[in-house]
């Protein structure tokens, strides 16, 4: 694999995380307002300085992606607005269907193990939402099977040969494609948080925390997807170990 070097994108994007975070614990949406938006266009920015290395239907599928994350990001701001929510939700969908369509491209495959689990976790998340945010719960779920099948791609270890692999997720290493499981399962954990955070969380102070905790895992995320994924190089997968 050739060397990844930290580049400027990625002091915009851990400056812009770290805004975020501290607005939306201390309660400051301008703050927020200003920072949250930049989180995605620094990794867009690290997938043109890499495009190179990148296949270029990847590095497409990534580049739209993040501007639905964008998107999504603008709308998710005020994450106690239902129909914000919702279009937050629905832009999201088209990064995860962006996302899944590359791990497609590289040959990722489910695993029953990842895929089991998850669909697990799917089903108890879409009937709380069923039982008590029926205004939401269509879209969230909706949005939740998209996002499983990402996370259930991004786990498969056939995309970082020689990793060593825990509970059926490959280990985070040197090697970048190794990250990808993790940060599946990092979005999968913060979008969850979202959920338990709506209908759990009642005090100011708990739910300030807890979004600063959903925005600190959901950057982290997207860090490693985006970086597993330009790791991926240019060759398309056409087989399986």
């Amino acid at each position: 694999m050739s060397k990844y070097n930290w580049g400027v994108e990625h002091a915009v994007f851990a400056g812009a995380t770290l805004a975020t975070v501290v607005g939306a614990v201390t309660g400051r949406e301008r703050v927020q307002r200003i920072a949250k938006p930049v989180i995605a266009p620094a990794l867009a920015a690290r997938v043109l300085r890499r495009r190179s290395d990148t296949h270029p239907a990847d590095a497409a599928l990534l580049l739209g992606a993040l501007a639905a994350a964008t998107v999504g990001d603008v709308f998710m701001i005020d994450p106690d607005d239902d129909a914000r929510l919702v279009r937050g939700a629905s832009a999201f969908a088209v990064m995860q269907v962006g996302y899944s369509a590359l791990l497609l491209r590289r040959g990722a495959r489910s695993t029953a193990p990842a895929l089991l689990s998850r669909l697990a976790g799917w089903a108890s998340a879409a009937g709380l939402l069923r039982s008590r945010a029926t205004d939401v719960a269509t879209p969230l779920t909706a949005y939740g099977a998209l996002l499983g099948t990402t996370s259930t791609l991004s786990a498969d270890p056939s995309l970082a040969p020689g990793a060593h692999v825990v509970a059926n997720v490959p280990v985070p290493g040197h090697d970048r494609r190794s990250w990808l499981g993790v940060g599946g399962l990092l979005f999968t954990a913060s979008d969850g948080l979202i959920v338990v955070r709506r209908l759990f969380i009642r005090g100011d102070r708990g739910r300030a925390a807890a979004e600063g905790v959903v925005l600190a895992t959901y950057a982290a995320a997207q860090l490693l997807l985006v970086e597993g994924m330009l790791a991926l190089g240019r060759r398309r997968v056409t087989g399986r170990a």
